[in-house]
């Protein structure tokens, strides 16, 4: 069973930065893709970013041009920089694996990291 582990969440002001990490447990084989997405109180959790086994990338309009999504898997780890940051980035943000599986794909989530963005 692999266990994703996010950490580099914290408080930053407007206009800062950070980089997420989301560490896997071991190797994933047969990835079929990454995600971020974010929970922001009171609202559903949204996909903020995928990275694709063939390292195609997509973002949600809202982070377009600030925020970059990326993999190493030397290090099993996946990473989310996120750049001029605004108050509505304040989220809780989780990492996703999903990988090829029978008879159905295999979906694991992180625990989540708390971002919080001052005005």
């Amino acid at each position: 069973q692999v266990q994703l582990v996010e950490s580099g969440g914290g408080l930053v002001q407007t206009g800062g930065s950070l980089r997420l990490s989301c560490a896997a447990s071991e190797r994933i084989f047969s990835i079929v893709a990454m995600d971020w997405y974010r929970q922001a109180p009171g609202k559903q959790r949204e996909l903020v970013a995928t990275i694709t086994s063939g390292g195609n990338t997509n973002y949600a309009d809202s982070v377009k041009g600030r925020f970059t999504i990326s993999r190493d898997e030397t290090k099993n780890t996946m990473y989310l920089q996120m750049n001029s940051l605004k108050p509505e980035d304040t989220a809780v943000y989780y990492c996703r694996a999903t990988t090829w599986g029978v008879p159905a794909v295999n979906v694991y989530w992180g625990q989540g990291t708390q971002v919080t963005v001052s005005s």
